[in-house]
């Protein structure tokens, strides 16, 4: 139970933390962006939120 004392301590859970977190970012990035086809597709999705403003100001008009 040795090793349960050493999560305890900040100093060695935050550098810790962030290597995980780190490495959750960049595999994230791989993902999304590691194939062509699948990073296409994500950029096409970016204008979704506008899409539903632009019919809007259509049908008030």
């Amino acid at each position: 139970m040795e090793w349960l004392i050493w999560f305890s301590k900040p100093e060695n859970t935050k550098p810790l933390a962030l290597i995980i977190f780190f490495v959750t970012f960049i595999g994230i990035l791989i993902y999304a962006y590691g194939s062509k086809t699948r990073s296409e597709k994500l950029e096409s999705y970016r204008d979704i939120p506008f899409l539903d403003d632009e019919e809007g100001t259509k049908d008030k008009q």
